[in-house]
Parts: structure tokens; sequence; C-alpha cells
């Protein structure tokens, strides 16, 4: 059968690391009241000259260089992210540029946080179909600019980076690598509690973002569980199979949360937000890069992608590495 499988990973994060304490002489917070709500002790801030397409191109380069694969040969980008460098063209086509792999597809997924899962999904149908042969997909955000630094609530959740992996179809056994199955949803029902307050057909302006923490959080442990259960369900496989999950590193909260009703051990989790914080589409890649470099997800494992973001939109994606 064909299948996408995952070849390789890389991922980027700006320059400059701020901690916690560092953001106390600018916001009122403390590190104390961050780590005990959020988990997050640090993130990384986009600074002059590093933009969402830069961190997606230098994830990308160090992807292919990972599964030994050429820019040229890439026929497929999709790129998620929610702070694009223009309105259009699509971050994608600028990266795609960057790579020197003209003439394939290239395109942008808006799925705030889930957008990686969205792009996963939609990179792995395309391959399946053979639209493509391989396929970079990436999340990539510069969130800090999108950021409200006198609301004390949100600015000190979110970070910038980028995370992308290589994609390959192949023809592989049953039992063999690939992906296995996807589950994606959305409910527009409640955007207001988790939106941007601008855009160019309504203000005019970027605007800023705006979020409802508590009512945020509660969505998401139920979401998260129960898309995790349908894709266990479609892959025939129980929470005791799985390796490994790579979240959304949203809240070290909701990643307890989501783990204890599934009834995974915590020790299955990986977990970045603390040094990370929230980094949007770019937080799923970039966690997976950094397990795999790390050595804690090898070849063979069974991995669990899942994450919720504005919309909403939300999703899981099983794989067997």
């Amino acid at each position: 059968m064909i299948r996408a499988v995952i070849t390789g990973s890389g991922s980027a994060l700006p320059k400059d690391c701020v901690t916690n304490a560092d953001l106390e002489a600018r916001v009122d917070t403390t590190d104390e009241w961050i780590v005990e709500r959020t988990g997050i002790r640090q993130r990384y801030i986009a600074g002059e000259g590093e933009t969402t397409s830069s961190l997606a191109t230098d994830a990308a380069r160090k992807a292919l260089a990972d599964a030994g694969v050429d820019a040229a040969d890439i026929g497929l980008i999709i790129l998620a992210t929610a702070t694009p460098d223009h309105t259009f063209p699509a971050t994608a086509t600028q990266v795609q540029q960057a790579l020197g792999c003209r003439g394939g597809v290239a395109f942008d997924v808006a799925a705030v946080c889930s957008g990686f899962l969205y792009a996963l999904g939609t990179a792995e149908s395309l391959l399946r179909t053979g639209m493509a042969k391989k396929a970079l997909v990436i999340g990539a955000e510069t969130f800090s600019r999108i950021l409200d630094w006198e609301d004390r609530t949100t600015c000190v959740l979110f970070g910038d980076g980028a995370g992308a992996v290589v994609l390959e179809a192949q023809d592989v056994a049953e039992d063999g690598p690939g992906i296995l199955a996807t589950k994606l949803h959305a409910d527009g029902e409640h955007k207001d509690l988790l939106y941007v307050d601008g855009g160019p057909s309504t203000t005019g302006e970027v605007g800023k973002l705006r979020m409802k923490g508590r009512e945020v959080f509660r969505h998401a442990v139920v979401n998260l569980a129960e898309v995790l259960g349908e894709v266990l369900s479609d892959a025939s496989v129980t929470a005791e199979d799985i390796d490994w999950v790579v979240p959304h590193q949203a809240n070290a909260r909701i990643l307890d949360a989501t783990a204890r009703k599934l009834g995974l051990p915590p020790e299955k989790v990986v977990v970045t937000v603390d040094q990370h914080a929230n980094t949007s589409a770019a937080s799923v890649p970039l966690a997976f890069d950094v397990a795999r470099k790390d050595g804690r997800i090898k070849s063979g494992d069974l991995v669990m992608f899942e994450a919720m973001g504005g919309g909403f939109t939300w999703g899981a994606s099983l794989a067997r590495l």
C-alpha cells in the first residue's frame, strides 16, 4: 500500500531567548505566576530580519538534510501559519523560492495551532493520490508580532519558531511505516474564545490576539480526548500501543489533563512548552524534532500527534516511523 512516510525533521528558533525573569521587567507578572499556570519558563522571540519565512526555510533545510533529500525533488510544500510574511503571496512560495525547488505545489494552511495537523493530513492525501512524491510540511510562526504586550494573560504564553518534516510516498507493507490515520475537525461557533481582532477585510489592520483562557482550556481537554479516541479506533490500536504522544504545546495543565483522560502515562508525552512556550502551528513539529534528535523517538515507534487551535480547529494523526 502507498503511505506517506516521515523520513526527516528539522526545527528553527529565533536567536533571542526571553525568560520569565526577562518578562518581569516588561509585564506585570512573575516567574512563579507563569510557571504555576502554564509550565512555561522561557520562549524565543523573533528579532529584526527574522520572519516566518526565514524560520520556516531554516527548519525545512534541516529536515531535507535529515532525510537526505534534495530540495529539487520536493514537489509539494504546505506551510501552516497564522502569521504569514504577507497577506499574499503564500509564505510557502517564499520558502519554495529560497530552497530553489520551483515548479511544484506550494500553499499555506490557516488553522492556527492545529495548522500542522491540517497540513499533514492534506499532504498525506495528495501524496497518496500521486500529486507529488516528496513533500515538505512546515509549521512556522512569529506570534510575538500579534501579541498585546500589555495583556499579561496572553503575552506570556506564546513564542516564535518553526518545525518541518519531509514526507515521502512509499509502497510499504501493512505493518510498515507511514501515517496510519488522521482526523480533523472545526467548529466556528467558538471563534470568539480565541481570535485576532483584525484583518484585511474587517479592520484593515493586523490586529492582536485575544483569548478567554478558561473556556479554551475546557474545550481543549474534551475535544482532544475525543479526537485521539477516533484516531485510535480508525487505526485499530489502543492507547497502550502508543510509544509517544507529541501534543500541541499550549499549556502544561492541558497536556496533563488530556493524558489523564486517555489513561496515558506522562512519560509517554513529549513536553517542550517549558522551553518554547506556545508556538502555535510550529509547536507539534518543533517538539517532534526535539524528541527525535535527543533520541527519545526512534524508528519503528508509534507516534500520535494532536493539536487544537482557534476556530476552533482540532485534530490528531497517528504515524509509525
